[in-house]
């Protein structure tokens, strides 16, 4: 039933989006979105989006649910806690293959944003050099480009007499006291905290120079992460299809808003009651803008090779068994509203082809 309703999903849906009502201008229609980590600049368009009314503009009034190590944004909206999720890829996939029906609708990160940090003085410059090492991975489902990295270069992560993998937790703390080689870190979070501390050797703060740095999209083995998806059956119901169409673009909106007009979205995070530190945001939002700008082919428009390459790993992986079902992602509802925004804002950059990062300076602790 999963199968086929994914298979029959985007036919359908485009049919009852033609035919359904339009949404009433005096009445906002509820919906919720569930966020996969607390409010940080990596959901910055979201909370633009709804501080500056675009979703109220589409009809819609926006809830944000801040997620949790306990929260799974698969489960919430499988269950109907939420409308919308944001999650990686491979872990919305191995969702579907235990018997959920998720369907991604918006590919927002066009690329990935896992590291695996070294000091200089390790000597790590490759995922060769992880043979006979201790490498640290957060796992819950992480882990999957790193072990995939590894298994392509000989070395069985399930081996310890090819590596020790240790879990580590959501930082760099094992890294800084020396007690592993090498660390996961995201290109916007854990990466920027090493920069953020004191080098004993030097009492400044950590330069980039005194890291290597080991980009899975460079070795061949990224996977696709933060996306909007909703449930097949909730997108299927009438009315949903161009709520859904609404929704993508108060967020497309949202992040073009924060690629145009950095500091003012820095401070929407803030006021938004993110407990991270001023610089941090800044440098996580500059990156986070990495991930999802360029966007050839429109903001939220899957690459067909990136997801097929997502796939490649993740079924070798053993993340899941065999290739997704039909329709696990459509284009249809992010072309819409992509085509919608264009001639309702001709001037509005949905490509950010020219788009350029800022400089931004961390401060010691993030602050």
């Amino acid at each position: 039933m999963v199968k086929k309703s994914l298979r029959l999903f985007v036919f359908s849906a485009l049919i009852i989006g033609v035919f359904s009502s339009v949404l009433s201008a005096q009445e906002l229609v509820p919906v919720r979105l569930q966020l996969q980590w607390v409010a940080q600049s990596q959901f910055a368009g979201y909370f633009a989006a709804k501080s500056l009314g675009y979703y109220e503009e589409e009809g819609l009034d926006l809830t944000i649910l801040e997620g949790a190590v306990d929260i799974v944004p698969q489960q919430v909206v499988a269950s109907g806690g939420a409308e919308f999720g944001i999650a990686w890829v491979p872990k919305e996939l191995e969702s579907n293959e235990g018997g959920a029906s998720l369907v991604n609708i918006a590919q927002v990160f066009q690329r990935s944003g896992t590291l695996e940090v070294s000091f200089v003085d390790s000597g790590i410059e490759s995922v060769e050099d992880f043979a006979g090492r201790t490498i640290g991975t957060w796992g819950f489902g992480n882990e999957h480009e790193l072990f995939a990295a590894m298994r392509a270069v000989g070395i069985d992560p399930d081996n310890a007499d090819d590596v020790t993998i240790i879990q580590q937790p959501f930082d760099m703390s094992l890294l800084i006291n020396g007690e592993l080689d090498a660390a996961q870190a995201m290109t916007y979070n854990e990466y920027a905290q090493v920069l953020e501390q004191i080098n004993p050797a030097t009492g400044e703060l950590y330069q980039p120079e005194d890291l290597n740095v080991i980009n899975f999209n460079d070795v061949g083995t990224a996977m696709l992460q933060d996306h909007v998806f909703a449930d097949a059956a909730w997108l299927l119901e009438e009315g949903n299809f161009d709520i859904a169409v609404k929704f993508l673009k108060a967020s497309f909106r949202g992040w073009a808003y924060c690629r145009d007009n950095f500091d003012e979205c820095v401070e929407i995070v803030l006021e938004n009651g993110s407990t991270l530190g001023e610089s941090h945001q800044a440098w996580q939002l500059n990156e986070i803008n990495k991930l999802i700008w360029p966007a050839p082919l429109g903001v939220g428009i899957m690459d067909a090779e990136a997801w097929e390459q997502t796939v490649v790993v993740a079924i070798e992986g053993e993340v899941i068994g065999a290739e997704p079902a039909e329709g696990s992602y459509v284009s249809e509802l992010a072309q819409a509203a992509l085509e919608q925004l264009a001639e309702e804002y001709p001037d509005l950059d949905l490509t950010g082809e020219t788009f350029e990062p800022v400089v931004v300076e961390l401060r010691e602790g993030g602050e």
